[in-house]
């Protein structure tokens, strides 16, 4: 790797949140950040294409999912993906930072380190807790869908609303509560039906419509049962189907 290359990389790095120093090792440089556990390894190849490397395995499983990142070893229990460019390792290298920012526990973890020394008696107190933990799940939310409704595609962020399939006051911890998968990020009008109860998703993401929203109202709302969630991933399943059984209005 020569020096224009480990800048670039370094560079990218430092672009997406790796804000530790990179090291070196054995011809991989290794990213890592204050914001979470997660390193990337990044090697540049004879050929120009650019090699990502991971031994996370959320962030392995939910790259896979999105068809990022193939196998490399079992022995090495690593992942690995080829990029051909520069631009196409920039855009996976974004995707792989905003998991590792979003992914269960790791906000619930910031969450818990934002309020540890923050008073909890009084319900002004207690208020000023859950907003905290809410505009955290909301930045994780925007991670995880890339900054677009989850449905219309809608990405301007200052309309779009963090919802959550469980609401935050039945869930029975923060972990729950602050799950990425207990959310979708929509835009205003599909947040209020879906916190109403006028709208679900069924397991495949296809819209499910409340009866009681007849046709005029849905073709005023743009509404269509074949429409649904542009991506479902197994860990929304359990919050869905509680969404269905609790909040989908039967009439």
């Amino acid at each position: 790797m020569n020096p224009l290359e480990h800048t670039r990389l370094e560079k990218a790095l430092a672009d997406h949140g790796f804000d530790l120093t990179p090291v070196l090792e054995d011809g991989w440089l290794l990213g890592r950040s204050t914001q979470h556990p997660v390193a990337v390894r990044l090697r540049q190849n004879l050929d120009t294409s650019i090699t990502l490397s991971t031994s996370d395995s959320s962030l392995q499983a939910a790259m896979a999912k999105e068809e990022l990142l193939r196998a490399a070893g079992a022995a090495t229990n690593t992942w690995e993906f080829h990029c051909p460019d520069y631009q196409s390792f920039y855009r996976v290298l974004g995707r792989y930072a905003a998991l590792a920012r979003s992914l269960p526990n790791r906000v619930a973890e910031r969450f818990t380190k934002a309020t540890a020394k923050l008073p909890k008696t009084t319900e002004a107190e207690r208020m000023v807790v859950q907003r905290i933990g809410q505009n955290l799940f909301r930045e994780a939310l925007i991670d995880y869908w890339q900054g677009c409704c989850a449905v219309t595609g809608l990405n301007v962020l200052q309309l779009l609303r963090a919802s959550h399939i469980k609401p935050w006051a039945v869930c029975a911890s923060d972990e729950e509560r602050l799950d990425v998968f207990n959310g979708l990020l929509l835009a205003p009008h599909l947040d209020a039906l879906f916190d109403g109860g006028w709208i679900s998703f069924a397991d495949d993401g296809l819209m499910l419509l409340c009866d009681a929203l007849g046709e005029q109202t849905r073709n005023k709302l743009g509404l269509s049962a074949l429409t649904g969630l542009s991506y479902v991933s197994e860990e929304h399943l359990g919050y869905l189907r509680y969404h269905r059984e609790c909040i989908l209005r039967e009439k």
